[in-house]
């Protein structure tokens, strides 16, 4: 069986759309669909419901997934393995967040170009659930989530560092400028400008803030740190982002740390399918990824 077969197949079980699986296989979509036909003609079991509004998979098409998956890990870790004498080569595409992506990735990537030129690193932003759907799917080889811990029996999540949290302010705010830690009921009255929801460090921060007796907390929630960054710095409100996100920002002046309650670190988690082995390609991006966080 040609397993470009199920690829097509499984990228349309994810995508449940032909237009939007034969854009991500770079194929017209009659050839999609022509795929579909010719898998559904060899294994004699209807795949997919056709339905105005996209693909729907059916009882079959739900069963075939995972042995798809299996077949088309199991063709990479072959490939892998006969080219296993010469130099390490392939495509990883890695899942994370633009907290991690905007202040980490770039470095690791930078790293590996000099390195391991035949090691190509594709990055995707996604959140802890496009994450996890993104390995569960096979679009992603590994991830890297802003979270205590990830509750999928089908991925497995090692804790490669804690991230250290600053709460900010412009300079000319107020509460930069005292000297005695702020509290929670007068974090409570002020404006913060955070992070998108889903976001786990902006999250907790966001229920703290509402958990202050009586207090009604001014929460604007942005899918762009840079945006909660320039608001910040206009003096608007306040917010908290990791160290490594904020440290630019305090070093040309832009932002002030406030002096506050403790905040928890937030733990930066390695996270992969537990049936989908690895390859030569994604072992050396994770060792890499694991060594960069080992020293930050």
């Amino acid at each position: 069986m040609d397993t470009r077969l199920l690829q097509t197949f499984t990228t349309l079980a994810r995508t449940g759309s032909f237009t939007g699986a034969a854009t991500e296989l770079r194929l017209s979509q009659s050839t999609v669909t022509v795929q579909i036909k010719s898998l559904e003609k060899a294994l004699g079991a209807r795949l997919f419901d056709r339905m105005p509004r996209g693909a729907l998979l059916t009882d079959a098409g739900r069963r075939l997934v995972p042995l798809a998956e299996d077949v088309l890990d199991a063709q990479s870790r072959l490939l892998t393995a006969a080219d296993g004498e010469g130099p390490v080569k392939g495509t990883v595409t890695v899942g994370a967040g633009e907290t991690l992506c905007s202040a980490h990735l770039p470095q690791v990537i930078a790293s590996l170009r000099r390195s391991h030129p035949r090691v190509e690193v594709h990055l995707r932003a996604c959140g802890t659930d496009g994450a996890v759907d993104g390995l569960r799917a096979g679009v992603l080889d590994c991830a890297l989530l802003l979270e205590e811990e990830v509750d999928h029996p089908d991925v497995i999540a090692e804790r490669v560092a804690g991230q250290p949290l600053v709460l900010l302010a412009a300079p000319h705010h107020p509460l930069a400028g005292r000297e005695a830690p702020v509290s929670w009921p007068e974090l409570a009255e002020a404006d913060f400008f955070l992070h998108e929801q889903g976001c786990s460090y902006s999250d907790r921060l966001a229920d703290r803030l509402r958990a202050v007796a009586g207090a009604r907390p001014r929460l604007t929630r942005f899918g762009s740190i840079e945006a909660v960054r320039s608001c910040v710095a206009a003096g608007l409100g306040l917010t908290v982002l990791p160290w490594a996100n904020a440290a630019p920002s305090l070093r040309d002046g832009t932002l002030a740390a406030v002096p506050g309650p403790a905040l928890p670190d937030v733990s930066v988690l390695l996270a992969r399918h537990r049936r989908r082995g690895p390859t030569a390609a994604t072992d050396t991006v994770t060792s890499r990824l694991r060594q960069h966080f080992g020293t930050v």
